[in-house]
Parts: C-alpha cells; structure tokens; sequence
C-alpha cells in the first residue's frame, strides 16, 4: 500500500502544479493613470509608456500586448488631464470625432508589424501604383502627391521630405465640410509600428512637428 500511496500523493502534486500552470488569468486590474511609466513588450520592442497616455484602461498594464493606443498634448507632449481622459473611447470613428474636436492633441497606435510592409516598402511598391505624380505645391521641404481617383487613397494626398523620406512620410486626408483633414505618419520600430495622427492644418509648420514625433519617440523608448 505504501508505494502505491506515494504514486497517487505525486500524481496528485503534478496534476494540480499542471491545472496551476494551465488554468486561464484575467488581466490584474488596470494601472492608475498617474503611475510611473509602464515597461510595454509590442512586437518583441520595449517601450515605456506613461499610462496616463493609455487610451484604454484595459491596456494600462506592463508586459506583452499587441497593440496601446495613445493620446498626447501637443505641443508639450504630456498625457491630457484627467478630467478629460478619454480612456472610455473603444472604436475609431469615436477617436476620429475626437480628434476633430481636440486639434491639439496627438494620437498614436503602436502595434505589432507582424506581415506589415515597413512604410518605406510601402512608398516603393504601393504607393506609386495610385500617385498622379503631378507636382502639387506644398509646404518649404516638402514634395505633395494627390492619390488618383478611383484608387485605394482618393481624397488623400502624399508628403515626404524628397531627401529623407522615412523621416516624415504622411498620408492626409483633405478636409470635408466641418472636418479637418488629418495626417497620418508611420515609423517601423523593430518588429513594431508607430501610427501618430494629426491635424492637416499643422503642416504649415511641419518641421517643428517632426521634431516633437522625434522626441517622443526617443521618451517612448528610452531606458527606465
């Protein structure tokens, strides 16, 4: 009897250790917006995240996610107070009609480029199969492109620097009626890509925009 007691006490051990391991987690509950920067894994890229800037509650957490969204103060680049923190917001149309009513504020997705083309890629396969390649005046340093009618893109329009465009590659709506047009800008970080939203009408002074996209990418990415 007792080898057999002892087979079934170590049966019993291993089953529970496997049912520990294997049994499903929730999420612990969402960081407080005013914590210190939380260390976030998207795409196997580490990126330190103030999580007053989180959008979302569900994604105040450290570790590994497929996707944050964030909202920024333009132009000092701080999470907006929290009386007006729109972490409620949950799909894009509602993002879109609030950054129709908030122009200063700066909207980021960083997400997982799995199966993505870099922007860069995208300028060079993509992009110029639906360009009209037509000159069109735009703002000192920059070259503009209208998207063809008809094409994926009708209605948007292409930015770059011609001598650097990775730097500051932008698709822009146009404005409709009471909506602005907004801008697009993609960088590929790693395995990550970082999507930031602006208004259109920032492009009249679009180097000092570009500066702020750079210093916060290197505070989103600096060591804690």
């Amino acid at each position: 009897m007792l080898p057999l007691l002892l087979f079934l006490a170590v049966a019993t051990l291993a089953a529970t250790y496997i049912a520990y391991v294997l049994w499903p987690r929730w999420p612990g509950p969402p960081v407080a917006p005013n914590a210190p920067p939380l260390p976030i894994v998207i795409g196997g890229v580490a990126f330190n995240i103030p999580p007053g800037a989180i959008r979302r509650p569900v994604q105040r957490r450290p570790g590994s996610q497929e996707r944050v969204d964030l909202i920024f103060v333009w132009p000092g680049l701080t999470p907006p107070p929290a009386a007006t923190d729109p972490g409620a917001s949950a799909d894009s149309a509602t993002a879109e009609r609030e950054a129709a009513r908030e122009p200063e504020r700066l909207f980021v997705t960083i997400s997982d480029a799995a199966g993505v083309l870099s922007p860069l890629d995208r300028l060079k396969a993509i992009y110029g199969r639906y360009l009209s390649h037509e000159f069109l005046p735009a703002p000192a340093g920059l070259v503009m492109f209208s998207f063809r009618d008809g094409s994926p893109y009708q209605g948007e329009d292409l930015f770059y620097p011609p001598e650097a465009p990775e730097r500051f590659l932008l698709r822009c709506n146009r404005p409709a009626g009471p909506t602005p047009g907004t801008c697009l800008h993609e960088r590929r970080v790693g395995q990550a890509d970082v999507t930031i939203r602006f208004p259109r009408a920032w492009l009249a002074d679009w180097h000092a925009v570009a500066s702020g996209i750079d210093r916060l990418m290197a505070r989103l990415q600096s060591a804690r």
